[in-house]
């Protein structure tokens, strides 16, 4: 899994809630009538995402298992996880900004309980992405759970 430097970490305040529209725009993804425009959704949604400095963007930070490269960033307060990532793949920005909406701001047993399978197949996504994509996504997901139970190695 991914494992933080301590040389260039986040700053704690970076870590927030998501805005209200980057949680509205996940839920247009799931009323899209077609693959077509759920992909268009998925690159909007990537573009809203903050882009993690360049100086953040650590080999050490980077989620193993993704084609493209993924950073992941996770900071824990008050019982509640929250995460920084990014893709240098605006498709993956846009899938780790859903797995970051289902996921942000909560506990550690409402992380554990997340089904990626689940979120993809309720937001009509299943079998429309290719197996490295569905690779690299299973292999986020499971950095965020292991982030928010205490495995950071």
């Amino acid at each position: 899994m991914t494992q933080i430097s301590t040389k260039n970490t986040p700053d704690s305040q970076l870590f927030t809630l998501l805005p209200a529209e980057l949680i509205a725009a996940v839920n247009q993804i799931e009323q899209a009538n077609n693959w077509q425009d759920k992909y268009r959704q998925i690159m909007l949604l990537g573009k809203q995402l903050p882009k993690l400095p360049d100086h953040l963007k650590q080999e050490d930070a980077q989620v193993k298992g993704c084609e493209s490269q993924a950073w992941l960033y996770h900071h824990q307060q008050n019982g509640q996880h929250f995460y920084l990532a990014d893709s240098d793949a605006r498709i993956v920005k846009g899938l780790i900004a859903i797995l970051l909406v289902a996921n942000q701001g909560k506990t550690t047993e409402q992380i554990t309980q997340f089904d990626v399978h689940h979120c993809f197949d309720s937001l009509g996504l299943s079998g429309q992405l290719s197996p490295s994509r569905t690779n690299g996504l299973a292999a986020l997901a499971s950095a965020i759970k292991h982030y928010a139970q205490g495995n950071i190695t």
